[in-house]
């Protein structure tokens, strides 16, 4: 006999004939001899009713008040489940988040899981009741009595947590698509169904848009090893499984405000390519990966930096014995993307850069914690070191620093971040543990997303001193506002004795306006320049575990997007992932030519139910 914890979001019990559906199948996984717990959504749209109503009373909603309404729209539905539960004879009970013991920060709208108190739920469970819990709602304390609600995506957290808790065999979350699919099925019909996925992977596809599940369902289910699956809620297919390796011992107490990193990890192994003053315009990219791919020569890191006029910059890092070899293609190929129309002063130029290391932190409570990024940067400048390149990903942010300055910046992180000696990694010995084994025979790119709820701020002349970034994004961080893509101009120019880069970050839409007005603020005082907003910019991403040591898969990226004509206006990456900025009208496009290009379209078109 298993304990599974199964999850139904709002569409799947939308009605009374789709909760008396979801009752059969709970009953029927009972009858076969499982102890279940049920997570519930709000019934289909409830939920935007009830902001609708909020919103018709006050224009600016009390935050308490709003988790207050927003929480009945679950008890609704537990109660109707239990009701249509106790019909089919299968004995059945409705708990609040409250009643169930999920006690989390006093947040109200955005509360994290504190602990789970289970002595009442395991009661229910050894009596032979199906307990029907409501999910994305919590409450403070027992003292306060205070209802809170978890954000967008609460009732995945919910369902998880509460796997987790206790100790469940695995979590179902039941949902309107068959599963994980490669892309988003709206967009592309051919969209192929996973059978299994890494965490990991999942954990970038999350938060790249794909709203299948949540990325902190997601980085429950990593950080404590539960096994997570996703399937439709109106047929009996398998479904897609995310997998994840053995967790490391966690304690339940803090199960979502535990330490935000794990690990610091350090590569002295690298080495610096920079392309300055190449043309902005479509296939640039292309030409030159491709020929590096050709080449067989294996790139880290990739970042093209916000454009200057009509020219960007492009820099890639290596390890160190390649460096020759790569030096060798970017300077063939240099001439062959300098402009005609350019001055010869205003040429492409190669510039290698030796003597540098990759620090980077690690760990999978960092997720949707804008301070954390903030903290390192801010650790780096009280150590006296200079951030060269920025790399970031939902489960580790890169920097590329000075090799001389390696040892200082580790140690600083270390102390920071309160890790132990024995949990500092090199890169050089071992792969980084937040990095799960790409699954067997699987191609190097999983999924593809597409995200057109960014924008783009790009900050010029900022002064490159220790310090800068720490005050950029600490600033930001104290604003809650969260940080996506950041990329650091590898052109430096010297302005009144004061060397000077441009930086350019994404933010989510909603904080563009308000991002800008804080940072022009302070422009002057700070001593940067102008602060440009672009609202119309799209993000498109590869994501899988199985692209390391794959030499050509970016290049393939680039060049389905240089077929098409579209213009890469920025880059980054990760080790599992490669994102792309382009014009928001062409960001359906972009996806569609990258998901066509590696390949990932499958024979069943799937269409997703209204």
């Amino acid at each position: 006999m298993a304990l599974i914890v199964q999850k139904y979001g709002g569409t799947s019990v939308g009605s009374v004939e789709r909760i008396q559906a979801v009752a059969q199948r709970v009953y029927k996984t009972v009858k076969a001899g499982n102890s279940i717990v049920v997570v519930v959504s709000a019934m289909g749209k409830t939920t935007d009713g009830l902001v609708k109503l909020a919103t018709e009373i006050s224009p600016n909603p009390n935050r308490r008040e709003m988790d207050m309404l927003l929480s009945t729209g679950e008890q609704v539905t537990i109660a109707l489940l239990s009701m249509a539960l106790q019909e089919l004879g299968q004995p059945a009970i409705s708990m609040t988040g409250a009643q169930v013991g999920i006690v989390t920060e006093a947040e109200h709208s955005r509360a994290r899981i504190l602990h789970i108190e289970t002595t009442r739920l395991t009661r229910h469970i050894n009596a032979g009741k199906v307990v029907v819990v409501a999910g994305f709602q919590g409450i403070s304390s027992v003292g306060e009595m205070e209802i809170t609600t978890l954000g967008r995506g609460g009732s995945d957290t919910s369902a998880v947590a509460i796997a987790a808790a206790l100790n469940a065999n695995f979590c179902e979350i039941y949902t309107d698509v068959p599963g994980i699919l490669t892309t988003d099925p709206r967009l592309v019909a051919e969209a192929q169904l996973m059978d299994a996925i890494s965490c990991d992977e999942m954990l970038e596809l999350a938060s790249l848009g794909a709203k299948v599940l949540h990325p902190r369902a997601v980085e429950i289910a990593r950080n404590y090893g539960v096994p997570l699956v996703v399937r439709s809620s109106w047929t009996d297919q398998p479904g897609t499984w995310v997998t994840s390796a053995k967790p490391q011992g966690r304690s339940l107490i803090n199960l979502e405000i535990a330490r935000p990193v794990d690990h610091v990890e350090f590569d002295t192994n690298q080495a610096k390519v920079a392309l300055l003053r190449v043309p902005d315009k479509p296939g640039v990219a292309a030409r030159l990966f491709g020929e590096i791919s050709r080449q067989k020569l294996d790139v880290d890191l990739i970042i093209q930096s916000v454009h200057e006029g009509n020219s960007n910059d492009i820099a890639f890092t290596v390890t160190t014995p390649i460096l020759k070899r790569a030096e060798a293609v970017a300077t063939a190929i240099a001439p062959a993307l300098r402009s005609q129309s350019n001055p010869k002063f205003d040429e492409a130029e190669v510039m290698i850069e030796r003597n540098i290391a990759k620090v980077s932190i690690a760990g999978a409570g960092m997720i949707g914690r804008p301070g954390v990024a903030a903290k390192m940067f801010a650790t780096l400048a009280e150590a006296g070191v200079n951030i060269q390149m920025i790399s970031t990903s939902e489960v580790k942010v890169s920097c590329v620093v000075n090799a001389a300055e390696c040892d200082r910046a580790v140690l600083a992180l270390r102390s920071a971040f309160e890790i132990e000696a024995g949990e500092q990694r090199s890169k050089e010995a071992e792969e980084s543990p937040y990095l799960d084994s790409p699954l067997p025979n699987c191609p190097p790119v999983r999924g593809v997303a597409l995200d057109l709820n960014q924008a783009r701020l790009a900050i010029r002349q900022l002064p490159d001193c220790p310090g800068m970034a720490a005050k950029l994004f600490g600033l930001l961080a104290q604003h809650n506002i969260s940080v996506d893509m950041i990329i650091q101009s590898q052109r430096c120019r010297v302005i009144d004795g004061v060397p000077r880069r441009d930086i350019a970050f994404t933010v989510s839409q909603i904080d563009g306006e308000n991002a800008k007005e804080m940072l022009t603020q302070v422009a002057a005082e700070l001593g940067w320049g102008e602060v440009v907003l672009d609202r119309a910019i799209a993000k498109v991403s590869i994501v899988g575990a199985g692209m390391i040591g794959q030499p050509g898969v970016a290049a393939k990226m680039f060049a389905a997007l240089a077929q098409q004509e579209i213009n890469i206006q920025m880059i980054a990456t990760s080790e599992i992932k490669i994102s792309c900025v382009v014009a928001q009208e062409q960001g359906v496009k972009a996806l569609q030519a990258i998901h066509a290009a590696f390949e990932l379209a499958g024979s069943e078109k799937f269409v997703v139910p209204v």
